[in-house]
């Protein structure tokens, strides 16, 4: 029976001791989730030639929800009560998102929309609008980036929480290398947080440090 209960105590100080490490990969897995627009990977972006056809302005936009919670304390294993762990609270979830841009300048040398370069230093001004049909404009970022490289990525925090289950929004975006063009796009998003309250039910979700108070 002693040496019963030993192993039941070993195995819930294991559990214990494992609980954050699973937890925080959820966590991270959860924030790095994004939506991108136009759909694709790297290379997938809208495009717009300047009039002359000499200059191409290439973009989009990955928009990263970023889930947010506090962790609390529950009881560990019966067997094991001195071994409390450490998971999140569905009561505390919230959104508070990310808005990552990308973007390609390409100049045509001598021949229009022609042996393209991407040379030089570029002032980039990124702008994300999150609205709401029921509030209207919920969230808006512009930054002015001067002297990027003709390729890059630039990541602006939203600094402020969006509450769960309040429905659908459109992001609106824009990227614009000044003096060339502005490009523009828009996507869906539903702030539902539906599938994160079943991990965390399921005992799947949060640790400590996991989240974001």
């Amino acid at each position: 029976m002693k040496r019963t209960r030993t192993a039941a105590l070993a195995l819930a100080a294991a559990a214990a001791a494992l609980t954050p490490t699973l937890g925080q990969a959820a966590a991270t897995a959860a924030e790095g989730t994004y939506l991108q627009d136009p759909g694709g990977g790297d290379k997938t972006m809208k495009s717009m030639w300047t009039d002359d056809d000499m200059h191409k302005v290439e973009a989009h936009l990955r928009f990263y929800p970023g889930i947010r919670y506090k962790s609390v304390s529950r009881p560990g294993h019966p067997d094991a009560p001195d071994y409390p762990r450490r998971t999140g609270d569905p009561k505390t979830l919230a959104w508070q998102p990310d808005f990552d841009f990308g973007w390609a300048v390409s100049d045509s040398m001598l021949v229009k929309k022609a042996v393209t370069t991407k040379d030089d230093r570029h002032p980039i001004v990124v702008h994300a609008v999150l609205r709401s049909p029921r509030h209207g404009k919920v969230l808006e970022v512009r930054k002015e980036l001067a002297d990027q490289p003709a390729q890059g990525r630039a990541k602006v925090p939203g600094n402020k929480r969006i509450a769960c289950d309040t429905g659908d929004y459109t992001v609106e975006w824009s990227v614009t290398r000044t003096g060339y063009g502005t490009l523009t796009g828009s996507m869906p998003w539903n702030a539902s947080c539906e599938n994160h309250r079943t991990a965390f039910s399921a005992g799947k979700g949060g640790a400590s440090g996991g989240g974001r108070g």
